[in-house]
Formats: C-alpha cells, structure tokens, sequence
C-alpha cells in the first residue's frame, strides 16, 4: 500500500466478518517482524479492526496477494563485513483525516 493511499472509515460500506478480518491481521501483524515491508500498510489496516468493512477486507487481502507473491524474497546480511545500524523515523501528524491520529513508518 502507497503512503499516498488514504484507507479511511466506511460507515455506509458492508460489514465483513470480524473474526475473520482480525486473524487475517494478527497473521500479518507476526509477519511483521522478518517483513519490514507490509509493516506500514498492516498498521494502517489494524486501526478498522472494531468495524471492518469490505473496503478494509479487500485491502488486507492485496496484502495478503502481495506477500504469497513475494515468499522467495529474503533479507540477507554478510557475515564479513561491518554493519552500521541506522535507524529512521517519519511522522505524519494528523494524517487519518477520521480522528486526526498520526501514523508513522
């Protein structure tokens, strides 16, 4: 998912399946931890868990898509050479225009 994409609360939209939608993100939520990459758009999908909606549903499962399609990528680290940590950290303060919470990634 783009940062650029807003994903907000759909009142009007069908509710799905509650049980459903929160094991598809506790799921990617664990997946989080060796997949630095769907972290951000996981987040982002976690806020609707109280209401999901099919809009909500459907963006989980393009992550779903996208990680089953990305299985052989991996994170490797050379053994001979020196790691320097770096750490970075990008604040978007009152993006989600629904409740003006920020979101950072």
């Amino acid at each position: 998912m783009s940062t650029s994409v807003k994903l907000g609360y759909d009142p009007t939209g069908k509710s799905v399946d509650q049980t459903l939608y929160r094991s598809m993100i506790c799921s990617l939520l664990y997946l989080t931890a060796s997949r630095p990459d769907i972290a951000f758009s996981v987040g982002v999908c976690a806020r609707f868990q109280a209401d999901p909606k099919e809009l909500h549903l459907s963006a989980v499962r393009h992550i779903v898509r996208y990680v089953n399609g990305t299985v052989d990528y991996e994170i490797l680290y050379s053994q001979d050479s020196t790691l320097d940590l770096a750490g970075y950290f990008d604040v978007d303060w009152a993006e989600n225009a629904d409740d003006r919470k920020n979101t950072f990634g």
